[in-house]
C-alpha cells in the first residue's frame, strides 16, 4: 500500500486537530463571559466523558486479555516448557492498552494519585484554580508534545503495517504504536473537560467538587 494515502490520512488529521485547538481556550472564555457559554460546555462535558467511558471499556477488554494471556504464559512455560513470542507479545500490548486507554477515564473520576503538597491548602476555589493551572501548564504542552513528536515514525510504521521484529511475533507492532497518540488525544480531551469544569465551579455554574476523592483518598494526597 502507498505510503501517500498514510501521509494524507495523517495531514487530514493534523489540519484537523489544528482547526479545534482553538476549543482548548474554551474554558478560560467560559471563566470572563460564562453565560452565553455554559450551555455548551456542558454539552461537552458530557460527550468527552463518554468518550472516556468508552475508552475505559478498551481498557477493562485489555485488562481480561492481560490476565488471560499472563496464566497461559504460565502454565505453558512452567507445565509444558513451551514459550511464543506473540504470546509474550499480547502480554505487553493488553498491559499497555490497559494503562493507555484507562488514563482519560482515571482522570475523569480523579483516580490518578496526586503528588503536589501545595493543591489541598487552598480552599475549595483556590483547588479549581490549581487545576486549571495544573491542566494549561503540565497536560496540554505535554500531550501535544506527545503527538508532534510521534507524527512522523507512526505515519511510516501504517505505512509499513510494521510487525514484530521476531519471526513468530505479531503483525501490530503498527497498532501498538497507535496507543501512545491515542492517549495523548483522550487526555487532552479530558482534560479539556477538567478544566470546564473547574471553570463552571469557579463561576458557580456547577456544584463545588466534595474535598475528599471517590476512592477515600484526599485530593493532593
Amino acid at each position: 500500500m502507498s505510503p501517500d494515502i498514510f501521509l494524507s490520512v495523517g495531514g487530514a488529521m493534523k489540519w484537523l486537530g489544528l482547526a479545534l485547538s482553538p476549543l482548548l481556550a474554551l474554558p478560560l472564555l467560559l471563566l470572563i463571559w460564562p453565560e452565553p457559554i455554559e450551555r455548551a460546555a456542558k454539552w461537552l462535558i458530557s460527550r468527552i466523558d463518554a468518550i472516556s467511558g468508552w475508552a475505559l471499556g478498551g481498557a477493562i477488554a485489555s485488562a481480561i486479555i492481560l490476565v488471560g494471556s499472563q496464566l497461559l504464559v504460565v502454565l505453558l512455560r512452567y507445565a509444558f516448557g513451551l514459550s511464543f513470542t506473540w504470546l509474550n507479545e499480547i502480554v505487553v500490548y493488553a498491559f499497555a492498552a490497559m494503562f493507555m486507554l484507562g488514563s482519560a477515564s482515571a482522570l475523569r473520576d480523579d483516580a490518578h494519585v496526586r503528588v503536589d503538597i501545595l493543591r489541598p491548602r487552598f480552599g475549595t476555589r483556590g483547588r479549581n484554580w490549581v487545576e486549571l493551572a495544573g491542566i494549561y501548564l503540565f497536560l496540554f504542552p505535554i500531550c501535544i508534545r506527545l503527538l508532534a513528536m510521534t507524527e512522523q515514525g507512526l505515519t511510516r510504521s501504517w505505512a509499513l503495517f510494521e510487525g514484530s521484529r521476531e519471526s513468530d511475533g505479531l503483525p501490530l507492532l503498527f497498532l501498538f504504536k497507535t496507543l501512545l497518540p491515542a492517549f495523548a488525544i483522550l487526555m487532552i480531551t479530558q482534560g479539556l473537560s477538567e478544566a470546564l469544569k473547574a471553570a463552571l465551579r469557579l463561576t458557580g455554574k456547577l456544584e463545588d467538587a466534595p474535598d475528599e476523592a471517590p476512592h477515600g483518598g484526599i485530593h493532593g494526597a
